[in-house]
């Protein structure tokens, strides 16, 4: 287990090696009978100055705000946090005002109020959850609410948190005690009082969040709704539940960024009804992460790397995921460069009505998943207002140049729409994947259920009857030099193929079971050229049969 002691001790430590407080002019703060005077100096607002201790024992919540407020007062500035360790409530960030984040400096979350504790640490609360409850069945609770978090911002603009500093959500609400998370206590997100989020922003602009690490970020380290002109680079995020959530937001860019998210998601686009209506999440950019969801809370900041014990039930999800939430839609996407480790794989999916089009994925490499490394899901869950909900689109997906090692036996990558709404339109090309392999000849006969509207996730239908692909419900499916490989003897069939009309297959490499390789049942227009997995085939319809 990570000692966050000597974690604090490392970051002060580091403090002379950041940008130093002497290369920035300070800000002084000078008492009067009226109020406080600002005399401020090239427009940087050192919080120091505006009574903050940094000791990590009293609060400088009030500190930190007046520092904010009086950059806002000024027309904006740099709000400059020292090394030290900040201890705070509710931070309010403004318009125009950019907190940085000096090496060794850490704004801490404090402890939320137990259950039933009306009073708080030392006095102090995070803000009230505002009321939202007109669409409050649409998405979990955490989603609907902002102003309950360590940092938030609604309708500002132009701002920035930038440093190497960190944000550590010590006493934020992450929804279960697991010892493996440190045995910290268990805060219950609805109570008034309690913070579930580290930084929350709602119907924002101009927004740069770059450089500074987060560790244990309460159930959404970033929770990032309705913002637009977004850039996220350069984070290390290891944390307890979700990574970055970016729903309903437009022209974003997340690069170069770490993420480590053993029990939720990792990098989690949405496009829930939060806002009230339904907006999609579009013109959205992911190059140059890694994610991964099997190493203990802390030792990726510190740089140790230490798994997880296998014998600890994990989600291991930890993934770059499209959904659930999906009321908008997601449209222009594209994900490149990107490094998953002791995770879950891709998922792409809309069950809440939404439009789901033109994602291209490339350049990614695999290794030790827990899931399939692609799940594309096309359902009727619909959780939204009934009058105008109803089942979405999956088309135009382009996923190339993904290398997997240590795939599960259980559950292969599966593509499915529901009867009657097909995926469409969906090309893979130049993917090779290793799969742990060695399931018996008696899971080739295995019919997964349909579960329409069930909450996706790739281990919903149970073990799969193939070793590399379950496709259900397609139409238009092109894959070209794609190659699917066993490490152990697998009994099953590579490809099972139901209700798919047209689909192409060229230079395909993989075992064949005793009867092939492809597994066919109400297959229309299919063609096979060039593969080592079968023979040259050009069929217009086929039924229960292998290839």
């Amino acid at each position: 287990m990570t000692d966050f002691s000597s974690m604090r001790r490392s970051f002060l430590r580091a403090g002379s090696l950041g940008l130093a407080s002497a290369a920035i002019p300070a800000v002084t703060f000078a008492a009067s009978k009226e109020n406080s005077a600002i005399v401020k100096s090239d427009g940087v607002f050192n919080v120091r100055n505006f009574g903050a201790a940094g000791d990590g024992k009293a609060l400088d919540t009030n500190a930190v705000n007046r520092a904010i407020e009086a950059a806002e007062a000024h027309g904006g500035g740099v709000v400059l946090f020292p090394p030290g360790m900040y201890l705070c409530f509710s931070i309010h960030l403004k318009s125009h005002v950019h907190l940085h984040l000096e090496e060794g400096s850490a704004i801490v979350a404090a402890e939320s109020p137990r259950p039933g504790d009306t009073t708080g640490y030392n006095g102090g609360v995070y803000d009230a959850a505002e009321p939202n409850t007109a669409w409050d069945a649409y998405q979990d609770y955490g989603h609907n609410h902002w102003r309950n978090s360590l940092l938030w911002g609604e309708d500002i603009h132009d701002f920035s948190i930038t440093g190497t500093g960190l944000i550590f959500g010590k006493g934020l609400s992450f929804g279960a005690n697991r010892g493996a998370r440190g045995n910290y206590p268990i805060y219950v997100a609805e109570q008034p009082g309690v913070g579930n989020k580290a930084i929350a922003l709602k119907n924002c602009r101009n927004v740069l969040l770059r450089d500074f690490s987060m560790l244990k970020g309460g159930h959404f380290a970033l929770l990032l709704t309705g913002v637009d002109n977004l850039t996220i680079d350069n984070l290390k995020i290891d944390t307890d539940r979700d990574g970055i959530d970016i729903d309903c937001c437009q022209n974003v860019r997340v690069s170069n960024c770490t993420v480590n998210s053993p029990w939720d998601d990792g990098i989690c686009p949405k496009s829930s009804y939060a806002l009230g209506y339904a907006r999609p999440t579009r013109n959205l950019t992911i190059d140059s992460c890694w994610v991964s969801g099997y190493y203990e809370l802390g030792t990726v900041l510190d740089g140790t790397f230490k798994k997880m014990s296998p014998e600890l039930r994990l989600a291991h999800n930890g993934r770059i995921k499209c959904g659930t939430e999906s009321n908008g839609g997601f449209i222009n996407v594209t994900i490149s460069n990107c490094i998953f480790e002791g995770c879950q794989g891709y998922a792409l999916e809309t069950v809440d009505g939404a439009l789901l089009e033109d994602i291209t994925i490339s350049n990614t490499t695999m290794r030790d998943l827990f899931s399939g490394p692609i799940f594309l899901r096309l359902g009727a869950r619909l959780r939204g207002p009934k009058e105008s909900t109803k089942v979405g689109t999956l088309k135009r997906v382009l996923i190339s140049n993904l290398a997997c090692f240590n795939a599960p036996k259980d559950n292969c990558s599966v593509l499915s729409g529901i009867p009657g709404s097909l995926i469409e339109d969906v090309k893979l090309s130049n993917i090779y994947i290793e799969t742990v392999g060695g399931a018996a000849a008696v899971m080739a006969q295995i019919q997964p259920p349909e579960l329409e509207n069930k909450y996706p996730e790739p281990s919903m239908f149970g073990p799969m009857p193939a070793s590399g692909f379950f496709l259900r419900h397609m139409k238009n499916v092109e894959m070209s030099h794609v190659e699917i490989a066993n490490s152990s003897p697998d009994a099953r069939p590579a490809f099972y193929l139901t209700d798919v009309e047209r689909a192409d297959f060229f230079a395909i490499t993989s075992p064949r079971s005793a009867d092939g390789a492809f597994s066919l049942h109400n297959v229309k227009d299919l063609r096979i050229g060039w593969s080592r997995a079968a023979a040259d085939a050009t069929l217009g319809s086929i039924d229960n049969k292998m290839i």
